[in-house]
């Protein structure tokens, strides 16, 4: 997104300060809060991205608690941003002065502060903040919203003028002040000036004895500078995580958003509610997905193509005209045309070529199979290579182990095993083959050979009856 830009038609610096040193104990989890995800992303992970977006000159996160597994997870996110450890003074006003700190000496542009465990904060709310910010030439511009019930939030002071006097924290907030229904979201944008200034003053004399940064509000209002505020329009916009049960309902908002942009960018989505789509998955357009489809990860799907009822789809890419139907895969490959399930399970590195068929109770796992060929029913290919125009009768197997090592199989092109057919690893069966039904192949097949490896039949005459006899009391 294009950053706004100064009255002076000058760009203005922007750095950003993302709080995530919270212990996050009502999470009652031994994972990071802002490492729980939502949509396919940790929560910090949406917020870094929402930064990005807003291009600025600098990032820096502000962690504590589960330090190391944070700063892994954020450095991945976003290389280059700068990692701040917060000391033992307590509060959001410390955390944004180490953070300042840690920015070079010469800025002189806007800070934004955004929390780690607010997700569903996007880059149109913050530009838009920045943007009134800079219009307003305001010292501090806050991100509110209009509460029914602000219980738990701090409370937003305006004086006469409309503009912002001061913000009180739930615990310090008198009678009246509780009865105010706009709430802080936690989210500014400061002059940087102005604010280096601020935040050495804040003090803890406060029912928490911690350094809020809400105090640079009032600490600026009585320096005579203007702090303004904006009300967002969707409250959930803002809404932070602190326990399970606000996890989910941050998932299912997004969730709704995610599918809402499918469906106007052309996608048919039969039953919004139980289908659940992460924010890296592409779908072309005239696709459909049934209901309980979930698409995780950043699975691909291209045009006309059909998934689902009751599918899941984690990390694959799926093509046009493809159908999958009640079915499981991860990492795997569907190509143009091709067709999957009902009941099937691919797992890791299997790759299905143009009208190309994996069908009921059918297990793969590292397995290419080439144009056309078909594995219809009933079938485990592990670890193999088929060709172009194959069809593998029902419950043909691919013995892959054995006990130490995994091996290939290699199917040619235009080959046709039969029932109960098992292939034992390593082999290599020669294109225009065919395997007699329930033959064991421990040896490789030329092309255009018949395998059989079926012992000859023998009928036990009067079978039943001697049975019978054994059976009788007395025998």
């Amino acid at each position: 997104m294009t950053v706004p830009q100064a009255q002076d038609g000058a760009p203005r610096p922007l750095a950003v300060v993302v709080l995530a040193a919270g212990q996050g104990t009502r999470m009652r989890s031994a994972t990071p809060k802002v490492l729980h995800q939502i949509s396919g992303r940790t929560l910090i992970g949406h917020v870094l991205t929402t930064a990005r977006e807003l291009s600025p000159e600098h990032v820096v996160v502000v962690v504590r608690h589960e330090r190391d597994a944070v700063v892994a997870a954020v450095t991945d996110a976003m290389p280059g941003l700068t990692v701040v450890d917060q000391d033992e003074i307590p509060g959001t006003g410390r955390a944004v002065e180490l953070a300042v700190a840690a920015l070079p000496g010469g800025f002189d542009g806007d800070v934004a502060v955004l929390s780690g465990d607010v997700p569903l904060l996007d880059p149109a709310t913050v530009g838009a903040l920045l943007a009134q910010h800079r219009a307003s030439s305001a010292a501090a511009t806050l991100l509110t919203a209009a509460l029914a019930d602000a219980t738990g939030y701090g409370r937003v002071v305006r004086g006469g003028d409309g503009l912002v006097d001061r913000i009180v924290e739930q615990a310090d907030a008198t009678p009246e002040e509780r009865l105010i229904g706009e709430a802080n979201s936690g989210t500014y944008v400061f002059a940087a000036s102005a604010l280096r200034t601020a935040l050495p003053r804040i003090g803890s004399s406060n029912a928490q004895g911690e350094r809020y940064l809400t105090d640079v509000v009032s600490i600026l209002r009585a320096e005579g500078l203007p702090v303004a505020a904006t009300v967002v329009d969707d409250p959930m916009t803002v809404a932070g995580v602190n326990d399970r049960v606000q996890l989910a309902e941050a998932e299912r908002v997004l969730n709704a958003r995610i599918v809402r942009a499918h469906q106007l960018a052309g996608v048919t989505v039969r039953d919004p509610q139980t289908t659940w789509i992460d924010v890296d998955v592409t779908i072309g357009r005239d696709s459909e997905l049934l209901p309980g489809t979930q698409l995780r990860g950043a699975t691909t799907i291209g045009e006309h193509a059909v998934v689902g009822p009751n599918t899941r789809l984690t990390d694959c890419e799926v093509g046009d005209l493809a159908v999958v139907s009640r079915s499981e895969a991860t990492l795997a490959v569907i190509g143009t045309s091709a067709s999957v399930g009902p009941f099937a399970y691919l797992r890791p590195g299997t790759v299905l070529g143009a009208a190309g068929k994996i069908g009921t109770f059918v297990e793969t796992k590292n397995t290419v199979i080439g144009k056309g060929s078909k594995v219809p029913h009933l079938s485990y290919v592990g670890d193999a290579e088929i060709g172009e125009g194959t069809n593998l009768g029902a419950s043909t197997i691919t013995a892959n182990y054995d006990g130490v090592r995994k091996h290939r199989t290699r199917i040619g092109s235009r080959v046709h095993t039969g029932v109960h057919n098992s292939l034992v690893a390593p082999v290599e069966i020669g294109d225009d083959a065919t395997i007699g039904a329930g033959a064991v192949v421990r040896k490789d097949v030329p092309p255009g050979a018949l395998a059989i490896s079926v012992a000859p039949q023998r009928n036990v005459e009067d079978w039943a009856q001697r049975a019978a006899e054994r059976t009788e009391p007395g025998a």
